[in-house]
């Protein structure tokens, strides 16, 4: 997604061609404005929009202002939400009443598009509309687009916004990775925008494998490498389908490599390598981890395997979709990825075969030492504001309130999160804004194993009261509710979650900042390097050797620069 950098300004943005953006909307309210370069200027005020001394994170606006936004419509919004959330829409919905009646914050979009923010419908669209020059109130943006806009002087200083609006709960969420969410859009010390705070646990890798196979095959669980790969090598030798064919691999890898579903990370875990992210080497510096020493070591291992049989032949050439299909045909028994994955793809074979057990298990390592268990930073996409909206604390107040009634002491999370009369579906899509606490997945596991001690499932409120329906209606035979069970049942992956935590493996990653000028030249390059060589090492075109060769590469074309001065950012956040 990096970009490379360009001469600021429009030009700079619409080569860059990735800004959501859509028409803008003058509201005919002003308040206290505040460059990109920190000077603050004067304008009128009218409405609840003064300044610091009556700051209201939840003060609703008389009359009320208008705010754009386009938008994308995924696939979950408009195949599963809609269908079940009749008399709403896209444009007329729970979220954007409550936002006007409580906020006074009237809220339209002027395009929106299927798909998600990364898809190329969205990018198209998008491209027509910055041409137009007719920007939105609110630009969503990812890191790279936000250092352009910055560097253009294109939108609003959110520092002081968000400081004198941002509720309690607000900073709480935003501050509970410590500083990296926010430090993430800070540029010369100065918020640039407001970050969706996504949540680095979510990244957390785990062992997905079908247990009834281990189970056919009389094999334990793994607690060491060395156990998987003698699993890895039973499930492609053994007939653990019993077709009496020569046709089940072991492990699911897609030509991406890294993915939160059918990727190797955990898998390179196990051997003390951490590719794909910023991580501290002993000596306190910050290296990228696909090209420290032991990344050979996971690679030689994926080698063998692959010579072994025990890897889809065709892996190289194959996107997550396509793999996915083998996942269904139940023809593979190994996957190593996040806790949704009994949502996708794992369910799919299950519902093609009621016998197929996937069970998530903690990663494994080689040796005698536990391996760390990379978290990646996922804060990725930033609500920027256009540099002339007369209002731009209210984007703060619409995530004070999304948060408030979704996880509040008060919260109506029933109704604006998964209500029950639209059998639990995610209407909380409807807002353009969508913040949420990051470990709320793991506090609603440890709130219903709670309540499972105490044989009192009463006493679960607003979303682990709702994960648990789910859970009666898998085991009073909906088997649609497949995936809920493996999460959050008794036995759920979260319960390796805790482990991790208590074994003190977490490793999350150190770099947070916007991307370095070298970053946004060559990193994408750079990774397609990274990806088309290891795939070669893995498919045994060419020897492990060669990864020697790709390092050195990698830091002559870039990687060097590029960690020079990510080691420059980190000191400079040290001090």
């Amino acid at each position: 997604m990096e970009k490379r950098i360009i001469p600021t300004g429009l030009s700079a943005i619409l080569i860059g061609g990735l800004l959501l953006t859509a028409c803008s909307s003058q509201t005919g309210v002003s308040s206290s404005t505040v460059s990109s370069k920190g000077e603050t200027g004067t304008a009128v005020e009218t409405g609840n929009s003064a300044g610091a001394e009556d700051a209201d994170p939840f003060g609703k606006y008389e009359p009320s202002v208008k705010m754009t936004f386009a938008r994308t419509v995924d696939n979950d919004l408009n195949d599963n939400i809609l269908p079940k959330t009749p008399g709403e829409t896209i444009d007329k919905n729970r979220w954007l009443d409550l936002y006007s009646k409580d906020l006074g914050i009237d809220i339209s979009y002027a395009w929106t598009v299927r798909g998600g923010l990364n898809d190329d419908a969205y990018t198209q669209k998008l491209n027509v509309t910055i041409a137009s020059g007719d920007l939105p109130d609110v630009l969503i943006v990812n890191r790279t687009q936000l250092k352009q806009l910055a560097e253009s002087d294109m939108i609003v200083d959110m520092t002081d916004y968000f400081d004198q609006y941002a509720s309690k709960h607000t900073k709480e969420v935003y501050n509970s990775e410590g500083p990296g969410i926010l430090q993430s859009a800070t540029f010369d010390g100065r918020l640039m925008a407001v970050p969706y705070a996504d949540a680095s646990v979510e990244s957390t890798q785990y062992l997905w494998l079908r247990k009834d196979w281990l189970d056919k095959l009389k094999l334990e669980p793994p607690k060491t490498m060395q156990d998987l790969r003698k699993i890895a090598a039973a499930f492609t030798t053994l007939d653990p389908d019993g077709n009496g064919k020569n046709d089940t691999y072991a492990m699911a890898i897609t030509k991406n490599l890294y993915n939160g579903a059918m990727g190797v990370e955990g898998f390179f875990a196990g051997y003390h390598s951490y590719p794909n992210m910023w991580v501290k080497k002993d000596d306190g510096t910050l290296a990228w981890g696909s090209v420290l020493p032991e990344t050979k070591d996971a690679l030689r291992a994926l080698a063998e395997m692959y010579k072994a049989g025990e890897i889809d032949p065709e892996f190289g050439i194959k996107d997550g979709a396509k793999m996915a299909e083998l996942v269904a045909a139940g023809k593979l028994g190994i996957d190593f990825g996040e806790q949704w994955n009994p949502m996708y793809p794992l369910i799919s074979n299950y519902q093609n075969d009621p016998t197929a057990d996937w069970v998530g298990y903690p990663i494994v390592s080689a040796d005698d030492t536990l391996p760390k268990v990379p978290q990646k930073f996922r804060t990725q996409w930033y609500y920027a504001i256009r540099k002339d909206y007369a209002n731009p604390e209210a984007v703060v107040k619409l995530i004070n309130l999304h948060l408030e009634k979704n996880w509040g002491e008060n919260n109506e999370f029933d109704h604006y999160y998964m209500p029950a009369e639209n059998e639990g579906k995610g209407v909380w899509k409807f807002s353009p804004v969508t913040p949420a606490p990051t470990n709320k997945n793991l506090e609603a596991f440890n709130e219903i194993q709670k309540a499972r001690k105490l044989g009192d499932m009463s006493i679960l409120k607003g979303e682990p009261a709702i994960i648990q329906k789910n859970l009666e209606a898998f085991y009073a035979g909906d088997t649609t509710q497949w995936g809920w069970e493996k999460i959050y049942g008794p036995d759920g992956v979260f319960n390796a979650l805790n482990g991790y935590i208590e074994n003190g493996q977490v490793m999350r990653e150190e770099f947070v900042g916007a991307p370095t000028p070298t970053m946004v030249d060559k990193q994408s390059s750079l990774r397609t390097m990274e990806l088309e060589m290891f795939v070669r090492i893995i498919m045994g075109d060419v020897p492990v050797d060669e990864f020697d060769k790709f390092v050195d590469n990698w830091n002559a074309l870039g990687g060097a620069q590029m960690t020079k001065e990510v080691n420059e950012w980190y000191q400079s956040v040290k001090k």
